[in-house]
């Protein structure tokens, strides 16, 4: 994905952090940018909040939604 992070993108993480019970691979969503720190949130399948951590961008990946215009485009 290019471009920078930002709100609402959705991610993976690159790092485990026990401190937050995050581990790597672990899939949130950016709900708050300042500068180069993002606050992302891991919720679990009832969209309950489990971690709501302080993130640089080398923490995690951003993750790329498929629109029917960019498979279109392939």
């Amino acid at each position: 994905m290019n471009g920078e992070p930002k709100l609402l993108d959705v991610v993976a993480l690159l790092r485990d952090i026990p401190e937050e019970n995050v581990r790597r691979g672990m899939v949130g969503t950016i709900v708050e940018t300042n500068g180069d720190l993002f606050l992302v949130e891991f919720s679990n399948n009832d969209g309950e909040t489990i971690a709501l951590p302080t993130l640089k961008s080398e923490d995690f990946l951003l993750l790329e939604r498929i629109t029917s215009q960019k498979v279109a485009d392939l």
